[in-house]
């Protein structure tokens, strides 16, 4: 029965761990497809209708990075992008129906062929309708597209987990690459670059894998194991790089007057106020997804709350209430001043309870500052007193001030330029071991505050 157990335990980790891999095996031939869409041909397909599709010519819009492509051992000659950027572009930009692509990649091609098609005329004339006209002019271009895959970085992200617990185990591990685009817009009629536009894009690669190795009798050793690995093609992601770029262009020379969609001045400024929405968010991401916040005021008010756990010489230590008021002031980037107002509960169930005000000055240090999401850390003195006398009835009465100094940390998030919510932990070390009325041991009394809060942002 046990021997059953197991091999059921097992089977339901292979079906769970990687139902992908189980469900959808490659195990047949399939037929040729329609390439896939990427995440921008959609958006490059509903652009609304040009006014008049402009001719472009694309020499050449080849991989720059020189790069081959990356192998555990030994060394490979395959390229770590596709070489076939030109085709990807003009593709794109057919697709977009703003532009007339002109072959120019292999023009000298186009030559010869209209040269034999030209001197077999001549030679064969008699033989042909005198009235036949002559082949007509190539189209120019009034724009040259230039630039290429200028970078493809490997590993800026790595990571995985994994655990494993008497003989049963398994991982997950995942590899990040990025790759880079740029496109340019030059006039053929004095050589002026018009506009260049800049894309990047992430291209993942993942691998779940999970394993059995157990002895179910004696010399009897069962083992199995199962997985899937799953690559973004690099293809396809320099597909969605270039559409973008070809997309990004067309708004940015709309936005500059350049060219014009058919419906005219209402439809150009929605597609013009619409991407520079999303250019504004993009252009506040760092590296790594990292969202960047605007820090123009320099002070705020925060209000918080949250509970407070003693450390002293009583055996019972419950959490108790806490309440917060701070003003802080921005010094530099990085560097803030604050003083905190706090009012907050002891509690030693029927030992001892008590609340308790203090006043804190601190130095704050915050390390991602542009960030929407960032961390900091403080410290600085404060002073504490008894804010009720235990001994006659909890009545308000102000007790001995006690010097401390206190030191933390917290994660703020912010939800605008404005308004922020943090959440923080501090330790508070008070210079004495009267806090609580009792005197035991070497050490003073300690406590710790956690809790929630909200920072409002102000310029004077």
């Amino acid at each position: 029965m046990r021997l059953f157990y197991k091999a059921f335990l097992l089977s339901g980790l292979f079906l769970f761990s990687s139902c992908a891999a189980f469900f959808n095996q490659p195990v047949f031939q399939e037929p040729s497809r329609t390439g896939e869409f990427s995440k921008s041909t959609q958006t490059l397909l509903d652009l609304p209708p040009a006014a008049q599709p402009v001719e472009v010519g694309v020499y050449n819009f080849s991989d720059q990075t020189g790069q081959y492509k990356a192998v555990e051992n030994g060394s490979t000659f395959s390229t770590a992008v596709s070489q076939g950027g030109t085709t990807i572009l003009i593709k794109a930009l057919e697709d977009s129906g703003w532009f007339i692509p002109l072959e120019r990649e292999n023009f000298n091609n186009l030559s010869t062929e209209r040269n034999i098609i030209r001197n077999t005329k001549q030679e064969y004339i008699k033989n042909l309708n005198p009235n036949e006209p002559p082949l007509p002019p190539l189209l120019y271009a009034g724009l040259l597209l230039e630039g290429g895959v200028i970078s493809y970085d490997t590993n800026i992200i790595t990571g995985g987990i994994g655990a494993r617990y008497f003989g049963l185990g398994g991982s997950s591990k995942y590899r990040q690459d990025r790759i880079t685009v740029y496109l340019r817009a030059v006039s053929t009629n004095n050589g002026e670059i018009l506009k260049t536009v800049y894309v990047s894009k992430t291209i993942l690669s993942q691998a779940i894998d999970a394993n059995f190795f157990r002895f179910v009798k004696f010399q009897r050793l069962l083992e199995a194991e199962t997985g899937i690995t799953q690559n973004e093609p690099v293809q396809l992601a320099m597909k969605d790089a270039i559409e973008k770029a070809v997309h990004d262009l067309i708004i940015e020379g709309i936005q500059k007057q350049f060219w014009s969609s058919q419906g005219g001045k209402e439809v150009n400024d929605q597609l013009v106020a619409d991407y520079i929405a999303e250019k504004k968010k993009d252009e506040s991401t760092l590296l790594f997804d990292r969202m960047q916040v605007g820090r123009d005021a320099v002070n705020s008010l925060g209000i918080s709350g949250g509970v407070n756990l003693p450390d002293n010489d009583y055996s019972t230590q419950n959490l108790g209430f806490l309440g917060r008021l701070e003003y802080q002031r921005r010094f530099g980037r990085y560097f803030n001043a604050n003083l905190m107002a706090s009012v907050f509960r002891i509690d030693n169930g029927d030992q001892y309870s008590n609340v308790f005000g203090s006043l804190d000055i601190n130095g704050q240090f915050a390390l991602l500052p542009n960030d929407k999401l960032t961390p900091f850390i403080y410290a600085g003195p404060g002073v504490i007193i008894s804010l009720l006398d235990p001994k006659n009835d909890n009545k308000f009465d102000t007790g001995e001030p006690f010097f401390k100094i206190q030191y933390g940390l917290g994660l703020e998030y912010f939800i605008s330029n404005k308004i922020g919510i943090k959440i923080f932990g501090d330790h508070n070390l008070v210079f004495t071991d009267k806090l609580e009325k009792a005197v035991s041991g070497k050490r003073n009394d300690f406590y710790y505050n956690i809790g929630v809060g909200l920072n409002y942002y102000f310029k004077l």
